[in-house]
């Protein structure tokens, strides 16, 4: 299916920020996208200061199965403190993993969830934008890379897929696991879900949007 833009991806449903590097995600309607990505995301992260092998590096997910679930920096730090690591707030810049805005589409989830038998959800991949994919929509994330996605007045380059760590086994609104869900991505995706995208074009973004891959 196509526009007069190019081909239709689907439409933008979710749009999430992240205040603070591996904890509890804000959901927000729109938001004016810059260069740097979507004002007030990953903006702050906790850092390592004693108490375990990643003193002066973040402290993340990887490293507390919890952080996900919590909203405030005081608590973040009680929760290393019962590991017995000592962590601090920086902010001052943006602490990506590697690029500002990264984005899953739904139909990337359709083999992964009939594997686990039931319906995974999006939220584990912890995504800026979460997108409804079009009836005809079939493309894997490396068929997208280089490409230009318009969504509302903004563009987005694509600049690779997403490898994943252990962070999409948490369930994302509780303490339980699922290894499965890793171990399907690692064999069957070659351990990728979703796409890195740089901004090349700022502009306003909102929920509903249709999202485009441009005409080459």
């Amino acid at each position: 299916m196509r526009d007069a833009r190019g081909m239709f991806v689907g439409t933008l449903a979710a749009i999430q920020r992240y205040p603070v590097k591996s904890l509890r995600p804000q959901a927000l309607d729109g938001a004016r996208i810059e260069r740097d990505g979507i004002p007030g995301d990953r903006t702050e992260a906790l850092f390592v200061r004693a108490g375990a092998q990643r003193v002066g590096k973040t402290y993340r997910g990887k490293e507390n199965d919890r952080l996900h679930l919590i909203s405030e920096t005081s608590d973040a730090r009680d929760a290393a403190a019962g590991r017995g690591v000592d962590v601090e707030v920086r902010g001052g810049e943006r602490f990506f993993d590697a690029a500002p805005i990264s984005l899953v589409i739904d139909c990337w989830l359709d083999a992964l969830s009939r594997h686990v038998g039931y319906a995974v959800e999006w939220q584990r991949f912890r995504p800026n934008f979460f997108v409804r994919g079009g009836g005809n929509f079939a493309l894997l994330e490396s068929a997208l890379v280089g490409a230009t996605l318009s969504i509302g007045h903004a563009n987005f380059a694509v600049r690779s897929p997403i490898l994943r760590c252990v962070v999409p086994t948490y369930d994302p609104y509780s303490s339980g696991k699922d290894p499965a869900v890793l171990r399907f991505i690692a064999n069957e995706r070659e351990n990728v879900m979703g796409i890195y995208c740089d901004v090349v074009a700022p502009g306003e973004v909102r929920v509903g949007d249709a999202v485009v891959r441009s005409d080459a």
